[in-house]
């Protein structure tokens, strides 16, 4: 048989050896190329979505927005220290960190602390401060019933009007009524006090720094000035007001007001109660809130496990695939 194959036929496979090899070469130099330009377009993707000012735009927005939201809510970031242009002294002493029941993520305020803190607010406190973001009807469900709160309402007189001849008249207080202040105006207010204004105490927890902790101590840290500070007449010395100089007396004492509940009415606890009553007046919507956001984290949470689920589900036939390059075969040759 190998007789009669012509040289012919051997030059010719011969040079079928080479071209078939090229072949082969070649397309596997353009399933390279191919997958090399697939992976280099999808870099120049991702690099050009990072350095578009776009991009950078938004990312820093939300850094901005996120940063401004958690100090609007908390007062400072965590883990930064505060920077003072003046003396420690000069901003009073910082006051001590208190386990109050409502700091926790889960804790919700105490509605018996806060019914008796009102009744101090109203029987001491609400003598000079306002209460002007507060109405009767917050009160309703948290702290008083409606009858209680309605009745509290009535017992003050408030202007309306005009009538049908164009006249301001005087009616008892319905629960929409806000608390009533204890002055016309600031003037009156500083007359009133020697020049000093009384604040508003609607946000005084959130408008201070220390929140409920400052409010506490200031209550609770009036002392005798040590050797060496002058108090001017008419000021008092406590150590937690900056300056330490502070117009208003102490108003807290043992046995000042008697509660509904048999409540020993110490000092500490009567400043324990206000204090209470004025986070509460400050964030009313704070056990809302916790709830809300209880409720959010268990439903995310299972949206997420589902998403991963989901994703492993219906991503993993396609990244699990193995993909095999089969050249062409050369049916030239039998």
């Amino acid at each position: 048989m190998l007789s009669r194959v012509s040289a012919g036929a051997f030059k010719k496979a011969a040079s079928l050896g080479p071209s078939r090899a090229s072949t082969l070469l070649s397309n596997s130099r353009s399933a390279s190329v191919r997958f090399a330009s697939s992976h280099a377009s999808s870099s120049a993707t991702l690099e050009s979505v990072l350095s578009s000012r776009a991009a950078l735009a938004s990312v820093s927005l939300f850094t901005a927005g996120t940063i401004a939201w958690y100090t609007h809510l908390y007062g400072k970031l965590p883990f930064v220290g505060e920077v003072h242009a003046s003396h420690l002294s000069d901003e009073g002493l910082h006051p001590p960190t208190y386990p109050w029941s409502h700091k926790g993520v889960l804790d919700t305020f105490d509605h018996a602390s806060i019914r008796r803190g009102y009744q101090v607010y109203r029987e001491v406190c609400a003598a000079c401060h306002s209460l002007d973001r507060i109405a009767w009807r917050n009160l309703v469900g948290v702290s008083h019933t409606a009858d209680e709160s309605r009745a509290m309402a009535e017992e003050v007189e408030y202007t309306d009007g005009p009538n049908a001849e164009g006249e301001m008249f005087q009616r008892p207080g319905k629960l929409a009524d806000y608390m009533p202040a204890p002055y016309a105006n600031e003037e009156a207010a500083r007359a009133g006090n020697a020049g000093a204004y009384p604040p508003d105490l609607s946000l005084i927890v959130k408008a201070r720094h220390g929140g409920a902790d400052y409010v506490f101590s200031l209550l609770t840290g009036y002392i005798d000035p040590p050797a060496g500070v002058e108090i001017r007449e008419g000021m008092n010395y406590n150590p937690f007001f900056p300056g330490g100089a502070i117009s208003m007396a102490r108003v807290l004492f043992d046995g000042l007001v008697e509660y509904d509940d048999g409540t020993p009415a110490t000092t500490s606890q009567m400043a324990k109660d206000v204090v209470t009553f004025l986070s509460w007046a400050a964030e009313p919507e704070h056990d809302e809130r916790k709830k809300y956001g209880i409720k959010a984290v268990i439903i995310f949470s299972t949206l997420f496990a589902i998403s991963i689920y989901v994703k492993r589900f219906k991503w993993g036939v396609i990244k699990n695939r193995k993909i095999q390059y089969n050249p062409p075969v050369d049916k030239t040759h039998h």
